[in-house]
């Protein structure tokens, strides 16, 4: 009969430990989006819309992609373009742009103010000066995936419905750096459209979102969160998002498209602009995101670890388990994937998870810097 000495029963303990929160949010969780089934929507009784950019030195963007929002399918929305202190030639873009869609309004900010830092302040002023109560944000970067974006985004507002959360990819490119980052956004994408899913909701993305102009005043804008240069989506949608007001709009046609970075430094560098609003998350979010994200560390250094300390039949129900884990990821991953049109990356998600997961960390680490938006 085998004996197993104290350090291989801690190992193994730790291991099922972190295998069992795993399972646990993959099957209480992800799963919620894995088959997720939308609700019929009424496209009969559409609210009209005021669609809201900040930009700065934003001249090619805006160039390339603000005409496919102008000429959205869609009855009755206004596009609001906020131009943050552009050095560029975003001024005479905008001019000439504002003589050929009347649907355009152009809000210009002649100087910086250094006590504002990110976009919260020209969207605050673009938000301020929208027409329609039911607003939907993006970035000049970002291009709609069809000509019915606004009619998708628009058509979940049901009931009490005064949030809706988009996803925004990134335009798949050739090259491992692409797909780390197409990987990172469906990662973030599975959390917090099951979390929404489940009731609860605590981010959006700032390249697809929309809520009420009401919900925003009712909240006093970005005021909480003023002296954080990011978190206009994931801090403000976890102060006003609940179970009641919040719904997801995955159709296709409601996708919103952006170029990704195209060196790992820049990625590193948005990466942690993201990342530094985690701080200020409430209490609740912050436990469940760092119990997720602890769970695969330890998860694979306990893996590594018993396969080097011990044999036998330990390790074979080691592997059982890991085996496991794999074939319940395979699935959600492979449903979710399919949803977001991203089924390329099936194979890829579960071969880089480990490397993910264990070098996300330093990014979080690293020296915080003041985060001023272009």
């Amino acid at each position: 009969m085998s004996t197993f000495n104290t350090l291989e029963i801690i190992f193994f303990l730790i291991f099922v430990f972190s295998f069992v929160i795993q399972m646990t949010y993959y099957l209480v969780f992800f799963s919620k989006l894995a088959f997720y089934s939308p609700e019929l929507k009424n496209t009969n009784q559409l609210p009209p819309i005021s669609v809201v950019i900040a930009a700065r030195n934003e001249y090619q963007q805006l160039k390339n992609n603000l005409p496919k929002i102008l000429n959205q399918n869609y009855p009755d929305f206004e596009v609001i373009v906020v131009n943050h202190a552009s050095i560029d030639d975003t001024t005479s873009l905008l001019k000439e742009l504002n003589i050929k869609y009347k649907n355009l309004k152009v809000i210009h900010i002649e100087k910086d103010l250094n006590f504002f830092h990110g976009k919260k302040f020209p969207l605050s002023i673009g938000i301020k000066s929208a027409q329609y109560d039911t607003l939907l944000l993006t970035d000049a970067d970002c291009q709609p995936a069809s000509q019915q974006w606004i009619t998708n985004m628009a058509s979940s507002y049901t009931g009490n419905t005064e949030v809706v959360l988009g996803y925004g990819p990134y335009i798949s490119q050739k090259g491992l750096l692409n797909k780390i980052i197409r990987y990172d956004t469906f990662l973030v994408a599975m959390q917090y459209l099951s979390y929404a899913l489940a009731g609860k909701p605590y981010m959006g993305v700032g390249r697809n979102l929309s809520y009420k102009k009401n919900l925003f005043y009712k909240n006093k804008g970005f005021t909480s969160h003023y002296n954080i240069s990011s978190g206009d989506d994931d801090l403000f949608i976890s102060s006003v998002a609940n179970k009641k007001n919040t719904h997801i709009e995955l159709s296709p046609e409601s996708f919103m498209y952006s170029k990704p970075k195209q060196t790992f430094k820049e990625w590193v560098t948005q990466k942690k602009r993201h990342l530094s609003t985690g701080g200020s998350y409430p209490k609740k979010f912050k436990l469940l995101l760092g119990t997720y994200g602890a769970s695969i560390i330890l998860f694979y250094i306990f893996l590594v670890g018993i396969s080097i300390i011990t044999k036998g039949i330990l390790l074979w129900i080691v592997l059982g388990l890991w085996f496991l884990k794999w074939l319940i990821q395979f699935i959600i991953h492979k449903k979710i994937l399919t949803i977001l049109k991203e089924k390329q990356l099936l194979l890829f998600s579960l071969l880089w998870e480990p490397v993910h997961a264990l070098v996300l960390p330093f990014l979080i680490i690293g020296k915080k810097k003041k985060n001023k938006w272009k």
